[in-house]
């Protein structure tokens, strides 16, 4: 696998990781990140839908005319969606009864819309893949490392086994808990980015300080001194 290649991957889950970096995503990310189960499993739903829309969009998008390209992309993430919840009320019915709603939600889910918007309906059928799984296994591990906070210090066990002595603070697995604890570790992420700074960035990027922003091929705060350091 080429260098390019590799980077949409790691794109996904280290540069543009849509909940510690984009914030997107966010209302199932606080919904169901109370348990490690919970969020490996919307996790990896969110995963398949990805790789599987983005594929799917990627192969029609020099048939669909731009005035309705929304609706078809809806619709063929709606019957994936569809796909993945029929599967895991057949072989995880447990887990489909904790996640709830939030599965039929993946539908209007702004990671899944955003992906076959900004990517999929731009690049090749490899390169679309390859989005879906770098996105995916960024909300994944993003999802997971947040469950198993709010699980350990919300409730004393990892993956149902009691992992502390302690007593735990029920806060961390309520709302206001779980933006407590999203927002710490945004916080850490930014400041793991920023010390990695410049990391694989262009030589423009690194010299602006814009290498580990993910907002950096938008923003003119630096526009000039990129022009400078390009010349």
């Amino acid at each position: 696998m080429s260098q390019s290649k590799f980077r949409i991957i790691t794109n996904g889950i280290l540069t543009d990781n849509p909940t510690f970096v984009q914030c997107i995503g966010l209302c199932p990310t606080l919904a169901v990140t109370t348990s490690v189960a919970n969020g490996l499993g919307m996790g990896i739903a969110a995963t398949f839908v990805l790789i599987a829309s983005n594929m799917v969009i990627s192969l029609l998008r020099k048939m669909v005319p731009d005035e309705v390209r929304i609706p078809i992309f809806i619709v063929v993430i709606a019957g994936f969606v569809t796909v993945i919840e029929f599967l895991m009320k057949g072989f995880a019915p447990e887990l489909n009864k904790s996640l709830g709603i939030f599965i039929p939600l993946i539908v209007v889910n702004c990671i899944i819309l955003a992906r076959a918007e900004a990517f999929a309906s731009k690049n090749g059928v490899f390169e679309s893949a390859l989005d879906g799984i770098g996105m995916g296994l960024g909300f994944t591990i993003a999802l997971t490392f947040l469950g198993s906070i709010r699980e350990i210090f919300g409730g004393g066990t990892w993956l149902g086994m009691p992992v502390v002595s302690f007593e735990p603070a029920m806060l961390i697995v309520l709302a206001p808990g779980g933006f407590i604890i999203l927002g710490c570790c945004m916080g850490a992420f930014r400041a793991i980015q920023a010390r990695f700074r410049g990391i694989g960035a262009t030589p423009a990027e690194a010299k602006t300080g814009c290498g580990c922003c993910a907002m950096a091929k938008f923003c003119n705060r630096d526009k000039d001194e990129c022009e400078e350091a390009k010349a």
